[in-house]
């Protein structure tokens, strides 16, 4: 027993051994991670903190961009460095109003600067969910009153919107959909976009002008103006317009891409539906819708691209058929041929022919070549069912020709003349659109009789 109780004892000396061996090899861990920690940092292990945020202060935002990927204890202290006062001074310019700074071209030093401050945050947050990025980056930018919906006094004279938009281009870029997806969301929930769209959706137009003016320069320049591919704008496009009836897609739509007042920058309303418009005022429609058209922006069909321009030339009341017509060019050989087509099955011959005369009128004013007139009618011949119904049209485009030509001389003999004498110029431009529509025909004839001899 006395030998057993020996053994006993001499094993606990061993036992309390092995407990304190287990001690020592944690606290050696514990220095091993921290000393992983500081050899992270490299030779800035040696700076305090206060030295190290002053070393930065003589970094460009591109080279503090590099630093942060280094590793990720240097990307953390560059986190907390952003945090800061002095980092927020640094970092979040905001003279979005002096548009002319000393030596740089107008308004591009600032949209560059925006750009590095999005590629920095961008590489920082990394490694973090998209939810906790994005609240990151809110809290950091919350306090620049320019990046909201609302926030500038002066919307036209500023480019803090168009700052967070480059800023989100960069920040986002590379990003999938589902990604893409929370980001919209996320910046609905903040702007309260659907809310405000609402307003102005289910308003009269121009009732709420100031908030009209508000989402198109947000739209525009946060959400839209800055990507290079068309597959990303169709997308943040179809975002901003696919939770909205068709009829309420329309109007957004000439809210964010329609004229505007050279005075103000508020939406003409009435400018589609008062007398012709040039080409300028309705650019930016065309190419919003052919971006919808496009084979890239999946969730439209062409049904749904024709439907929305047949809602548009109603906003808003009807447009005159010149300005339909003028878009219709504007969007391309596409577009315009399926809503031509559409019409020719639909069987409204006598509203395709008033509009088949005004492509041949509005190329003769813009110096277009009439052939395409006369091609795109070809075109849409091939549509109708019978050579009942096509010459039925044909003889409908004849029958408009003569009736616009007799309409628009009675205004002349009328002696009602405008200072501009509007009303010569509207006959001189229909007798040569007429004129060259018809030649076209001839040589198309000619060509085709001289092939079968």
């Amino acid at each position: 027993m006395t030998s057993t109780a020996g053994n006993s004892y001499t094993l606990i000396p061993n036992q309390k051994y092995r407990r304190s061996n287990r001690r020592s090899r944690q606290h050696c861990n514990v220095l091993d991670t921290d000393s992983q920690s500081l050899s992270a940092l490299g030779y800035f292990k040696t700076l305090p903190l206060e030295i190290f945020q002053m070393v930065l202060n003589y970094l460009s935002v591109k080279d503090i961009s590099m630093l942060s990927m280094v590793s990720k204890t240097v990307s953390n202290r560059l986190i907390n460095y952003i945090s800061t006062p002095s980092g927020n001074r640094r970092l979040l310019l905001q003279d979005f109003h002096n548009l002319e700074l000393p030596g740089k071209r107008e308004g591009s030093y600032i949209l560059e600067h925006y750009k590095s401050l999005g590629l920095l945050l961008k590489r920082c947050t990394l490694l973090l969910p998209t939810k906790d990025r994005l609240k990151y980056i809110h809290k950091i930018l919350s306090e620049v009153s320019c990046f909201k919906l609302n926030g500038c006094p002066s919307p036209l004279h500023c480019l803090g919107l168009q700052c967070y938009g480059v800023f989100l281009q960069i920040l986002t870029a590379g990003w999938d959909e589902l990604e893409c997806h929370r980001v919209f969301n996320f910046l609905c929930e903040l702007s309260n976009l659907p809310r405000k769209v609402k307003t102005v959706v289910s308003s009269k137009p121009g009732n709420a002008r100031k908030l009209e003016l508000r989402i198109r320069l947000y739209c525009r320049s946060v959400l839209l103006n800055h990507w290079i591919h068309r597959s990303d704008s169709a997308f943040w496009l179809t975002r901003i317009l696919k939770p909205w009836p068709m009829v309420n897609q329309a109007r957004l739509l000439y809210i964010i891409f329609g004229p505007v007042s050279s005075l103000d920058g508020h939406v003409v309303w009435q400018k589609m539906i008062e007398g012709p418009t040039d080409e300028t005022s309705l650019k930016g429609l065309a190419e919003a819708i052919k971006l919808l058209y496009d084979a890239e922006a999946r969730e439209w069909t062409a049904d749904d691209v024709i439907s929305l321009v047949d809602e548009l030339s109603v906003i808003p009341r009807e447009w005159l058929v010149e300005n339909n017509a003028r878009l219709l060019i504007l969007s391309g050989n596409n577009i315009c041929f399926t809503f031509m087509a559409s019409k020719a099955v639909n069987g409204r011959a006598i509203e395709l022919a008033r509009l088949m005369v005004f492509l041949a009128l509005v190329c003769e004013k813009d110096l277009y070549c009439m052939d395409w007139t006369v091609k795109m009618m070809q075109k849409v011949c091939k549509v109708f069912g019978t050579p009942g119904e096509r010459n039925n049209f044909l003889q409908c485009v004849e029958n408009t020709f003569a009736h616009m030509v007799m309409d628009m001389l009675q205004a002349v003999l009328s002696g009602d003349r405008d200072e501009e004498d509007s009303s010569f110029l509207n006959l001189f431009h229909l007798v040569n659109a007429q004129a060259n529509f018809h030649k076209e025909i001839l040589y198309l004839t000619m060509r085709s009789n001289s092939d079968t001899i």
